[in-house]
């Protein structure tokens, strides 16, 4: 595919930001990172897959939740080193369990507070951590 040859996979060791927004309200759900395989495959399959740096690991998004984004759109930056997907999610776009991964805000006082609801609670969900 042509447009996959023009991102700029080389500034970023083979990955690029991926921002994903809500499709309907414009909301900031979550970013993560792509490479070239992940993309691809969220353009063929119309959900979106990403590659963890932490885990060093390939992933759809909701393979293991459920909560699936259909993609609506997918647009390049200016300088063709940042996704923004526009989708409709399904479920929380949090693995905390909450609608987006933007849920801390910083107050007043300097400190991090959470300003929003948790959706679906995590541990049933995805399991107690290890």
């Amino acid at each position: 595919m042509q447009g996959l040859e023009q991102i700029d996979w080389a500034k970023g060791d083979g990955l690029v930001p991926a921002i994903v927004q809500d499709a309907d309200t414009g909301e900031v759900l979550m970013m993560a990172y792509m490479n070239k395989e992940s993309l691809a495959d969220s353009i063929r399959t119309g959900k979106t897959h990403f590659w963890s740096r932490s885990r060093q690991k390939y992933w759809m998004k909701g393979e293991s939740s459920g909560h699936v984004q259909e993609i609506t759109a997918i647009y390049v930056d200016c300088d063709a080193d940042t996704i923004l997907i526009k989708a409709r999610q399904h479920g929380a776009a949090c693995h905390e369990g909450y609608k987006n991964c933007f849920f801390r805000k910083l107050n007043a006082a300097g400190e991090w507070e959470t300003c929003a609801q948790r959706l679906v609670d995590p541990e049933q969900v995805y399991g107690k951590k290890k």
